[in-house]
Order: C-alpha cells, then sequence, then structure tokens
C-alpha cells in the first residue's frame, strides 16, 4: 500500500470511530444538568439580543472608536460574570450589527445589563430582545471558548 493509500485508510477509520462514537446512547449526566440550569429537557431560559444601527448615525470617528473599545470591554466584564453566554457580529448585514445571548431568563433583567454598553448608551447602537428556550449546554460555551482562543481582546 503506498502514501495515499494508508492515508485513505487511516482517514477512513477515524470517521468509522466518529460515526461509532456519535451513535453511542448519550449517558444522562445530572451533576452537569444541574451545572448548567437544564430542565427535564436539557434546555433553559435565556434572552436573545439582537443588535441592530442606533438613533445616532453621525458619530464622530473617535467618539465611536471610544464607545466601541467600552462595547468589547462591557462584553468581556459580562462574560467573565456569567451573564453572557454568546456574543458577535454580523458580516455585511443591513438590518443586523450583532447578537448577545444573555443568562438572563427575562428581557426585564436583561435591561440593565444592555444599558451598561457604552456603544447603546452612547447611541451607537440600538436592540431588540427575545426570550429564548436554547439548550442548556449552551452555557458551557465560554469555558469552551478559553480553550480554543488564541488572541485575548
Amino acid at each position: 500500500m503506498n502514501y495515499r493509500g494508508h492515508i485513505l485508510l487511516l482517514a477512513s477509520l477515524g470517521l468509522a470511530q466518529l460515526v461509532s462514537r456519535a451513535q453511542e446512547p448519550a449517558v444522562y449526566d445530572s451533576l452537569l444538568a444541574a451545572k448548567v440550569g437544564a430542565d427535564e429537557r436539557g434546555m433553559r431560559m435565556y434572552t436573545l439580543v439582537l443588535l441592530t444601527g442606533g438613533p445616532r448615525k453621525e458619530i464622530p470617528k473617535a467618539e465611536r472608536d471610544s464607545l466601541f473599545q467600552g462595547h468589547m470591554a462591557n462584553i468581556g466584564r459580562m462574560a467573565k460574570a456569567g451573564q453572557l453566554v454568546l456574543a458577535g457580529p454580523f458580516e455585511e448585514n443591513p438590518a443586523y450589527a450583532g447578537l448577545y445571548v444573555f443568562t438572563t431568563p427575562t428581557i426585564a433583567e436583561t435591561e440593565p445589563l444592555l444599558q451598561s454598553d457604552p456603544a447603546i448608551a452612547g447611541g451607537a447602537l440600538a436592540y431588540q430582545m427575545y426570550e429564548w428556550y436554547g439548550s442548556a449546554a449552551v452555557m458551557e460555551l465560554p469555558a469552551l471558548h478559553e480553550r480554543i482562543q488564541k488572541k485575548k481582546f
């Protein structure tokens, strides 16, 4: 068997292992379920926030830069506090600038967190909020992200 044949064989064996593992029945982990706040379906409530362009359309560059530096610092602060599990911008989207997924289960609990964002308070961003019922596994994303993030912002 040549080099290419060995590579194909190894790739096939690796794929077979992945498929085999995926077919193994999942084992319920009550400790993990409790840690992430999962209900009996493995789900929980979050608040999903869609960020849009704010009411201020003409913001001087220096001020805009300052607002968005504060925005990024605020994201880091909320993530470290366990209030925010997911955030990120949309590329080339005229309707939405980005999104947040907060661990807070209600809009009322999320509103003060949004007001702490300098880009929102400064009018560069606005938002739409929705209570969202999603997988409690999302709660594990921040810890997983720390393991794969090479450069800290």
